[in-house]
């Protein structure tokens, strides 16, 4: 069993930056495929970003690339999301997944993320 706890969100205005953290409990996190999804009000759930064992491997939407990035820290049990140039769009609940496969390359759908977060709320002001 893995949990996950995020935390970083708030209120910034329009242009600033967040820096959202996830920290997962649990053995092998180094194996696990991480990602950053996000849910406005009336939406459905979205990918954001992933990132796999290899730190090297990282997918992001192609709406935040270039804005967004994604990294981990294996030693912490922990992946982060550093969010530059934020727009009121970007408001919405992020929340951290957990995929318990080894994989080359994230997937972007919600399905196969096994352990979700309780997801942290981002406000963007225009």
């Amino acid at each position: 069993q893995v949990q996950l706890v995020e935390s970083g969100g708030g209120l910034v205005q329009a242009g600033g930056s967040l820096r959202l953290s996830c920290v997962a409990s649990g053995r092998h996190f180094t194996s696990y495929t991480m990602g950053w999804f996000r849910q406005a009000p009336g939406k459905e759930r979205e990918f954001v970003a992933g990132i796999a064992w290899n730190p090297g491997s990282t997918v992001y939407a192609d709406s935040v690339k270039g804005r967004f990035t994604i990294s981990r820290d294996n030693a912490k049990n922990a992946v982060y999301l550093q969010m530059n140039s934020l727009k009121p769009e970007d408001t919405a609940v992020y929340y951290c997944a957990a995929e318990g496969v080894v994989r080359r390359t994230p997937l972007t759908s919600t399905a196969p993320y096994d352990y979700w977060g309780q997801g942290t709320q981002v406000t963007v002001s225009s």
